[in-house]
């Protein structure tokens, strides 16, 4: 497969994947739909490995990254998931985008990674500048979407501590085993929360919530990581991270035109903040000092 397709396929499943999940629990429940997706992804990750031939890792070591990865999963798309009932799905990207700034700062404590340098330090405060420009869209509709604002922000807190803290304990797994190891924990955790919390067989599913289900089964959990980690070992960091300026607006677009979503123009001079911030936050220091 080509760089650019491959570009292209992740910037366009991660841009379409907030509404997918919007539309995933139409008439039949976020934890349904998000319970489905996960096993779906789960088995074709197994028919992968055999197709491969690939044996997946069940020692001790391996489980000490399935257990933190599965854990921050089942909390991090819970989050998003719920959130996605609350709120605009454009606005779920544009939160989400923050994960490198998150995931940054987390490093520097704990990972002894090199200081946040000034310019960090201002795409950091741009970033949250925009985000409450973003949010002053009147004190009626923040309200209304206040819990799924704190929910994304959940949901960026277990990802980024999840990605540090398999760092941390430094063992080297390939992406596909890290991600089909995960969902073996966080698969039961789905379906335990969708019996305690929901647990109605729907009596029909919805075509929409069909379509939504399989394509993030299919692409959000199976192909767009294996874009994604095809890339990873292809182009430079600096070349990914532009993925997380792209999304957002793509997303805020594809909610207004697809879900009938309300876009404020506080929304969109958040987002641009937003972005500018992120790419300070990755560049600041090269461009400024070249």
């Amino acid at each position: 497969m080509s760089i650019p397709a491959a570009y292209a396929g992740v910037v366009l499943i991660w841009s379409t994947t907030p509404l997918a999940i919007q539309w995933s629990g139409h008439e039949v429940g976020f934890l349904f739909g998000l319970s489905c997706r996960m096993l779906i992804g789960l088995t074709l990750l197994l028919c992968l490995h055999l197709l491969l031939k690939k044996k997946l890792r069940m020692d001790r070591e391996a489980w000490r990254v399935y257990i933190p990865g599965g854990l921050s999963l089942w909390g991090a798309m819970s989050c998003v998931y719920l959130a996605a009932q609350t709120m605009p799905s454009g606005w779920i990207s544009v939160i989400f985008g923050t994960t490198p700034i998150v995931t940054g700062i987390m490093a520097a404590l704990w990972l002894n990674e090199p200081a946040l340098t000034r310019y960090k330090i201002g795409g950091i405060l741009l970033a949250l500048s925009g985000l409450a420009a973003m949010f002053y869209s009147g004190q009626s509709f923040l309200a209304h979407s206040s819990l799924g604002i704190t929910l994304v922000f959940m949901s960026v807190l277990f990802h980024s501590g999840s990605a540090v803290w398999i760092k941390r304990i430094n063992i080297r797994l390939d992406g596909i085993s890290t991600t089909t190891g995960s969902l073996f924990i966080a698969v039961p955790l789905y379906i335990t929360s969708w019996m305690i919390f929901d647990g109605h067989w729907p009596e029909s599913i919805p075509l929409k919530a069909s379509i939504a289900i399989l394509y993030l089964g299919v692409a959000g959990s199976v192909i767009g990581f294996s874009l994604y980690y095809f890339l990873l070992t292809r182009l430079p960091a600096n070349r990914l991270a532009l993925i997380t300026l792209i999304t957002p607006v793509i997303a805020l677009w594809l909610g207004q035109g697809f879900n009938g979503e309300i876009i404020l123009p506080s929304t969109y001079f958040g987002t641009a903040i937003i972005l500018l911030g992120l790419a300070v936050y990755e560049w600041g220091d090269h461009l400024w000092t070249t």
